[in-house]
């Protein structure tokens, strides 16, 4: 099995990616920017390859989100996921679901 590592933070921080990140708001629900991608295809089978601890981790900052959203709620500021501090824990696998995709169109294509 092929081991994923996470980028944390983002690959260029600057004060305009932080003030965008901040004002999108997920992250005073305690989401991360993987937690709120538009689920395509490939989205949803990069999350079906999760390991079970980050899915289920995945599956709580949503359902927490869902409460605060409902209660009309936020969390408290010391609990906001920091711009820094954002760990990007689909991206290896969402690159990997890709990548297999565009390998089998490529094959499809050309045999």
């Amino acid at each position: 099995m092929a081991k994923y590592i996470a980028r944390v933070g983002p690959l260029v921080p600057s004060a305009l990616g932080k003030w965008a990140y901040n004002a999108s708001g997920f992250n005073q629900l305690g989401l991360q920017h993987n937690d709120c991608l538009h689920e395509t295809e490939d989205v949803k089978e990069a999350i079906r390859r999760l390991p079970r601890k980050l899915y289920d981790e995945r599956n709580y900052r949503i359902m927490r989100a869902l409460h605060l959203s409902m209660t009309k709620n936020i969390l408290p500021k010391n609990e906001w996921t920091k711009y820094e501090e954002d760990v990007k824990y689909l991206e290896p696998y969402l690159d990997e679901v890709i990548r297999e995709r565009e390998e089998k169109e490529d094959w499809e294509k050309n045999h």
